[in-house]
């Protein structure tokens, strides 16, 4: 059998799509400190992520062949519909999500999330005024994640890493190269 695809498969996934909100570069150093300090105190192996990289992933788009720029345009629409003032988010827990074996060890919060929590909620219901009600995360675990690791950490307490959020972004990422762009920036207003 060939290693060629014939005209019947799907084209390779190479893209994902996703809102996201991204923390102000002190707030992003202060969580890679944190996160050395976690990784050194339970001996993990994972490198933590880049400070640019880290964030908050609101809505996953999906994953798939090339940019879908009719979920882009979809997605613009929703995130132009979104009028909500700069909020505060607190993050004071740090455990692991079983994974599997590659376990994402992330940021977790209680109450200084809600906001956050009603922020997601509103973008979703945007989504679906503009067509992308399917993609729209029903479910929303607000975390994040600061390295992947085999060992897995029970849910502690650490001290917070608060920031106030003033806008969020449209993401593209390029699979298997690390690599985001925006693809659009929406400000809190």
């Amino acid at each position: 059998m060939s290693d060629q695809f014939s005209l019947f498969d799907a084209p390779p996934v190479t893209d994902r799509l996703f809102f996201a909100i991204f923390p102000d570069p002190a707030t992003a150093a202060c969580i890679a400190e944190r996160a050395d300090a976690l990784r050194a105190a339970h001996r993990l192996n994972g490198r933590p992520l880049a400070p640019e990289r880290f964030h908050i992933t609101l809505h996953h788009l999906g994953d798939h062949a090339g940019v879908r720029r009719d979920i882009v345009a979809m997605a613009g629409q929703a995130a132009e519909a979104i009028r909500t003032a700069p909020f505060e988010v607190v993050f004071d827990r740090a455990a692991s999500f079983h994974n599997g074996g590659n376990n994402p060890f992330v940021l977790q919060g209680g109450e200084g999330l809600d906001a956050l929590k009603v922020f997601q909620r509103d973008l979703g219901l945007a989504m679906a005024r503009a067509g992308l009600g399917k993609l729209a995360d029903k479910s929303f675990t607000p975390h994040v994640t600061m390295l992947y690791d085999r060992q897995l950490v029970a849910e502690q307490a650490i001290a917070p890493v608060r920031w106030t959020v003033g806008g969020f972004t449209l993401v593209h990422s390029l699979l298997g190269r690390t690599e985001h762009v925006a693809l659009g920036n929406w400000t809190l207003r």
